[in-house]
């Protein structure tokens, strides 16, 4: 394991329990999150139920799912983010993996998530992260995410964050919607649907992509 992807991980080990506390219900706040989860499970059940949530953290988004009519997985990088998925979101089947060697065989999913998961990318990380991805969707399945709008360079923790104040950091990649795009065209994925929220400071835009697999 690199020294950035081992930072990530440990740093999320730390967040595991504040993003427990604080992360509860926000979704029932958040209706183009919801509605956007809501269009691929739609689109996702013609195909199959089976679906990951790569990038899982908590493990907050599987019950949702699960209402959906999906039957959702999740993995995630940080071990203590596992554990804390199992103990506040249990009945799913959750485990420990970097996205780019996910533990699923090839084309094994109907769907996956990647809800914020993407924006750790690093710049070398990147093509096999999107290649990964497109290996475990079967034809005619989708890719949902969730991302940040940017120039996609290297972002660190802010003066004042929760990140600061827990004394942890690590590094994040705000990526434009031309090159979330462009990724996942090489990967093997057409277009859906985009699109977008505008930007409320100091947060930039957020973005949404719905993908399906050539």
């Amino acid at each position: 394991m690199d020294d950035g992807t081992k930072e990530l991980r440990d740093a999320h080990d730390v967040l595991s329990e504040w993003y427990a506390e604080n992360l509860v219900g926000i979704l029932e706040g958040m209706p183009v999150e919801r509605a956007m989860l809501g269009l691929f499970a739609e689109m996702t059940l013609a195909v199959g139920p089976e679906v990951a949530d790569v990038g899982c953290g908590t493990g907050r988004l599987l019950p949702y799912l699960a209402s959906l009519g999906l039957a959702p997985r999740g993995v995630d990088l940080s071990p203590k983010m596992v554990e804390v998925a199992r103990r506040d979101n249990p009945g799913f089947a959750y485990e420990v993996a970097d996205v780019r060697d996910l533990p699923y065989s090839d084309a094994s999913l109907a769907g996956v998530v990647c809800w914020y998961s993407l924006i750790f990318l690093a710049p070398d990380a990147r093509e096999p992260a999107f290649a990964e991805l497109a290996r475990i969707v079967r034809p005619g399945g989708y890719l949902v995410a969730a991302f940040k709008h940017g120039d996609g360079t290297v972002r660190r923790n802010a003066p004042g964050s929760v990140v600061e104040e827990l004394g942890i950091n690590f590094d994040r990649y705000w990526l434009s919607a031309r090159e979330m795009t462009e990724r996942f065209a090489a990967a093997g994925f057409e277009p859906v649907f985009e699109g977008s929220t505008p930007p409320v400071s100091p947060e930039p835009a957020y973005g949404y992509m719905l993908v399906r697999k050539g």
